[in-house]
């Protein structure tokens, strides 16, 4: 192949050659120079060996075209525009990470950094560049380019001296892509380094260059913000928000996602780079676990419900393990709206711990499903609600019992057998069991749970879609599934007395239920006017609620509402 002609060198470069060379032997990075006034550029002898640039010395166009064969596909664009953003004077600076081809046909890492000098008519004179390899497991991310955890670390040590120094403090921000183990499992691994590469590519385009954002594990990345308060860390966070609005276009694929954020001030609630990095991902595991797509900042109260929701997870294994030790049920009346006698009752799932605290419902059920526990413990409540069921019905034959489903069970292929088991042992009629199932949690998956739904109705097993009205799926729902019963939440009966549409809401909605067999029970009803209304305006079916009576244990249910 003929070798590229040298150009030769302009005035100014002749001048400044002597400090060039002296740089070019005094760094391990790539340099190179162009004088824009008569299009020559410079580079060092490196860039020559290592990325085959042409010369040493060449046109500037030339220079620009060879820089832009060996750029990688996927980023020349944006390089490209953060290049001519300087050459022409939109911004004084550049920062931008890329992979470029090597002499050896490899693709390496390499983070470049530009600046231009600028006449006194503000026209570009001298545009020149560093740039060096990021590829080394010690600097940075093999996936996004980025530098890694080792160099967050750094970063931060450096940041905490300076709070020595000068009492200057900030914040530390850890992002985490929301749901991203769904992307793997529903794609593949590949679409998700695409994922991360881009959610890097939009942060870091929204990032002033005092900011550098780094990879950690999986599908975080970390920022240190130094000086910065709430305020400064919230707009900045509403930044990131905004920038990841536009969907992802992937092979083909739309991919919308969202990044939740922990965020710690230094030296506030620490002066060491462990301590910080603990709290800041405790911060981030709480804003995953309170509906994600927020940032919330570290508080030691926050910090200890976090401490309390490990241990939980450590005494529900030992209790599960101890045959359900320390779990128990209560139950809530259900009532004929017509009559307003006993029909039934829901199941209600409490746990007392270790040390004696009865728990709150909304802490440890969402850890039982997450570490699947709800298995073994859903089997426990339908033993133990079919068998209070079948002794109930000495008293009220036609007594039904209502138990609560998780998703998790309906996954489980052995759930449909063990509530068979219950059925059969006990001698209770399959339709005397109703199986409860909230509905925000069935909106994407259909027709998985049509053929569960079928499969438990077939056996004779009532299903009731709980919550109604409380998801984003409600009329999607009456397309989709098939239920016996559909449950209406408290936050529809809470206004019905002075908002018409409210009542209107229920009204239609029993009336929608009827016309294709479902029937409806209301949540929540605790007013005499209410349960009026409900009944002789709406035409509900059944009534649960205080109106009626609250939980109660297996004791004081018979004793209240079984021994008249």
């Amino acid at each position: 192949m003929r070798r590229a002609s040298r150009a030769a060198l302009s005035p100014l470069l002749k001048r400044l050659k002597i400090y060039f060379d002296v740089l070019k032997r005094t760094t391990s990075g790539y340099l190179y120079v162009v004088d824009l006034q008569n299009k020559v550029a410079m580079a060092s002898p490196n860039i020559v060996r290592d990325f085959g640039i042409p010369a040493e010395t060449m046109g500037f166009p030339a220079f620009r075209q060879a820089w832009q064969a060996i750029m990688h596909p996927a980023e020349r664009a944006s390089v490209t525009k953060t290049f001519d953003d300087v050459l022409q004077g939109r911004t004084k600076e550049g920062c931008v990470e890329f992979r470029a081809k090597t002499r050896k046909g490899e693709y390496e890492w390499i983070e470049c950094r530009c600046a231009a000098a600028l006449d006194h008519e503000e026209k570009g004179t001298l545009y020149a560049g560093i740039f060096r390899l990021m590829g080394q497991r010690t600097h940075a991310d093999a996936v996004t380019g980025l530098l890694n955890k080792y160099q967050l670390e750094q970063r931060m040590k450096a940041a905490l001296d300076e709070v020595r120094e000068t009492g200057r403090g900030g914040a530390f921000l850890i992002l985490g892509i929301d749901n991203f183990k769904i992307v793997n499992e529903a794609y593949n691994r590949a679409f998700g380094d695409q994922v991360l590469r881009e959610v890097a590519h939009r942060i870091k385009k929204i990032l002033s260059t005092d900011f550098r954002l780094y990879k950690l594990d999986g599908d975080e990345f970390g920022l240190v913000y130094p000086g910065a308060d709430e305020a400064d860390v919230e707009m900045l966070y509403r930044s990131i928000q905004t920038t990841l609005l536009e969907p992802q276009r992937i092979n083909d694929h739309k991919y919308f996602c969202t990044v939740s954020g922990g965020t710690v001030f230094f030296p506030q609630f620490g002066k060491d780079y462990l301590v910080l990095h603990k709290y800041a991902e405790a911060a981030l595991t709480l804003a995953k676990e309170s509906g994600k797509n927020k940032n919330i900042f570290f508080s030691k109260e926050l910090y200890n419900r976090w401490l309390r929701s490990l241990t939980a997870r450590e005494d529900i294994q030992k209790s599960v393990e101890d045959g359900c030790r320390g779990f128990s049920l209560c139950f809530q009346p259900q009532v004929g709206a017509d009559h307003q006698r006993i029909i039934g009752a829901e199941a209600l799932l409490r746990w007392q711990n270790s040390k004696g605290r009865m728990v709150a419902p909304m802490e440890f059920i969402p850890l039982l499903e997450e570490t699947h526990l709800m298995i073994p413990v859903g089997k426990w409540i339908a033993d133990t609600a079919v068998g209070i069921c079948r002794k109930w019905q000495e008293i009220i034959p036609d007594f039904r019992m209502s138990i609560n489903l998780s998703y998790v069970q309906l996954r489980d292929p052995s759930f449909k057998d063990a509530v068979k088991e219950c059925v059969e042992r006990y001698g209770v009629s399959p339709q005397s069991i109703v199986l409860e199932l909230t509905e925000h949690t069935v909106i994407s998956d259909w027709n998985f749970i049509n053929r569960q739904f079928a499969s438990l109705r077939d056996y004779g097993l009532k299903i009731a879609m709980d919550d109604f009205g409380t998801g984003c799926s409600s009329l999607a729902m009456f397309k989709n599934l098939s239920c016996d019963i559909v449950k209406i939440d408290r936050a529809f009966v809470k206004q019905i007395l002075s908002s018409n549409f409210d009542r209107r809401i229920i009204e239609y909605t029993v009336e929608l239920c009827h016309s294709v067999g479902m029937k409806v029970c209301v949540e929540g009803v605790e007013t005499e006017e209410e349960y009026e209304l409900l009944t002789k305006i709406c035409k509900v079916d059944s009534i649960q609620g205080y109106l009626f009576g609250r939980p109660e244990t297996q004791e004081g249910f018979e004793e209240k509402f079984l021994s008249r």
